[in-house]
């Protein structure tokens, strides 16, 4: 069954995305996407969307919906380079330790580390250009340090493929 969507008005874009991060913080992000799919719709270079957009569907990493391609996408309309570093290396981050909680097999502990490894160079590039007064980026770099400090074996495991590798 297919629908026309209605669509928002520009005055009404505002009101919207507030919904949308209201949406983000009621657990709801499939909801909060939506609406930053409305505003887009009418508004393709909202900034302020392309992020909600970015933050809704990685908090769907969760769930086990794997939105990256949507999301590298999206990323690659936002004009700011401090927001696009940042955003991008939240939403890898948020998939990694996703993808850590589900893990079904020991694989998966390599991509887990290379996720988390390039969230760790982008907030480093978020850092490099970030406002003044801005250490999100140091937070969230931070943040990578720890799971990977107190997840020791995702590292071994990196360190003994290369081993193998090397020994053969």
């Amino acid at each position: 069954m297919t629908f026309e969507l209605k669509k928002l008005t520009h005055e009404g874009i505002e009101s919207a995305l507030s919904k949308a991060e209201r949406y983000r913080l009621l657990n709801e992000p499939a909801e909060a996407a939506s609406i930053c799919r409305d505003v887009l719709a009418v508004d393709p270079e909202n900034q302020a969307a392309l992020v909600s957009l970015m933050l809704s569907l990685s908090d769907q990493y969760a769930r086990g919906v794997d939105a990256s391609k949507e999301i590298d996408a999206v990323a690659a309309k936002v004009t700011d380079p401090y927001e696009k570093a940042y955003f991008t290396g939240l939403a890898l981050e948020r998939r990694a330790k996703a993808l850590f909680a589900h893990r079904s097999n020991m694989g998966t502990r390599h991509m887990v580390h290379a996720w988390v490894h390039k969230a760790m160079q982008l907030f480093e590039q978020a850092e490099a250009v970030r406002p003044p007064g801005n250490d999100e980026p140091l937070l969230r770099w931070n943040a990578c340090a720890r799971f990977l400090m107190q997840h020791p074996e995702i590292c071994s495991e990196v360190a003994e493929e290369r081993i193998a590798v090397m020994s053969e």
